[in-house]
């Protein structure tokens, strides 16, 4: 991210945005003019049009790994929105969704939150994506 800053990253805006809407369910999300419109509204319209989907899908596949109930509001926003990469974006391989939302949570997250966060995706990854 050498002259861009991440900011302005695609999934920096999706967390924003799914943020956001935590915050405000009612409020109506506004999609900035960028080169990733599409890719940023894809994800965070799909991830809260499937977030009981995936909340299901992490309980299932990591029910002694993570309690949702206790785990921090933005640490679970990322984990969804990366999960519903990993479900249902399949042009991107699960390598680049896992380094990409790394990158990203270094944004939001302390050092050991972006630790537990890699543990996750990697193991979710590998649960729902078997190549």
């Amino acid at each position: 991210m050498n002259n861009i800053t991440k900011s302005s990253t695609p999934r920096v805006k999706i967390i924003q945005k799914l943020y956001s809407n935590t915050l405000n369910p009612e409020e109506k999300i506004v999609y900035n003019k960028s080169q990733y419109k599409k890719f940023i509204k894809d994800v965070t319209e799909g991830t809260i049009e499937r977030k009981e989907l995936i909340i299901e899908t992490i309980k299932k596949l990591l029910k002694n790994d993570i309690d949702l109930k206790r785990t921090d509001k933005l640490l679970k926003i990322i984990i969804y929105a990366a999960v519903f990469e990993l479900l249902y974006k399949h042009n991107n391989p699960k390598k680049v969704i896992i380094s990409e939302y790394i990158k990203t949570s270094q944004f939001f997250l302390e050092k050991a939150q972006i630790k537990y966060l890699n543990a996750i995706l990697d193991k979710l990854s590998d649960l729902i994506r078997k190549n």
